[in-house]
């Protein structure tokens, strides 16, 4: 490791396991401290500490229902008084789609995707943005999102708009940031192997035709992603913002394929 992100500190939401998790463990290598925040799993967020701990570095472990302003308002206090700052958000943690359709899609439902996935990421940053100023500027936002911002799916209203919800707010978020030198970028991933695709990852027949519509023939594995957020939090990324990095095995082109 190079050692990219040397004494920086990280706060990753819902780094408790899948990506947020091997992005917490990457950031650990390159040299960042970190905020682990978990919402339910207590033990995958013990267990990251213990990995960034393990890399080198000081990990504090905050629980925190992203959902909510207040608990958001908290976990960041909790940061701030652990380690003075924080120079990297990477917003994670998220509800995936309900399978349901439009027509029977409950409001509990509906609202349960929205104030997670696009109030939380708001709550979150609106905080680390004044933060940031309060530090004289500077900084990096890496939102997750997924190639379904792009590509919806039937049974999935309530997930791929939030998804393309956080895509416009990275956008407007790099406009109003530049003049802080803060950049706000996104991922969008394919199939990852993570909690999110259990099903995928016990069972490898299930997996395989999973697989088929995605050109590399295989899902990332969440450190593949964390790799990526290690560049767009690092300087390398300096001149990088409004942009996002869809890490999908090539699935995004091969969706017109056979028409």
């Amino acid at each position: 490791m190079t050692g990219r992100l040397q004494d920086s500190v990280a706060l990753i939401t819902g780094s408790d396991s899948g990506i947020g998790q091997a992005t917490a463990i990457e950031f650990a290598k390159e040299g960042a401290d970190v905020v682990v925040n978990y919402l339910h799993d207590e033990e995958g967020a013990e267990h990251t500490r213990e990995e960034v701990e393990a890399a080198g570095r000081r990990a504090v472990v905050v629980k925190a229902d992203i959902s909510d302003e207040d608990q958001v308002g908290e976990m960041f206090d909790r940061a701030v008084e652990e380690f003075g700052t924080v120079d990297i958000l990477m917003n994670n943690a998220g509800v995936d789609a309900s399978g349901t359709e439009v027509a029977d899609l409950s409001t509990e439902v509906w609202d349960m995707a929205i104030k997670t996935n696009v109030y939380g990421y708001f709550y979150c940053c609106r905080r680390f943005i004044n933060v940031r100023k309060g530090a004289g500027g500077g900084g990096k936002i890496i939102n997750i999102t997924s190639v379904h911002q792009e590509q919806p799916r039937a049974g999935a209203a309530d997930y791929d708009c939030s998804k393309g919800a956080i895509r416009n707010l990275t956008r407007t978020l790099a406009l109003e940031l530049a003049p802080h030198k803060i950049n706000v970028n996104n991922i969008g991933p394919g199939m990852v192997l993570t909690p999110f695709n259990q099903e995928a990852i016990d069972d490898p027949e299930f997996r395989e035709q999973q697989v088929q519509t995605i050109p590399w023939k295989r899902a990332a594995l969440p450190a593949e992603i964390g790799r990526l957020a290690v560049f767009l939090a690092s300087n390398d990324a300096d001149y990088v913002t409004g942009s996002t990095y869809y890490m999908d095995g090539g699935l995004m082109q091969s969706a017109g394929q056979g028409a």
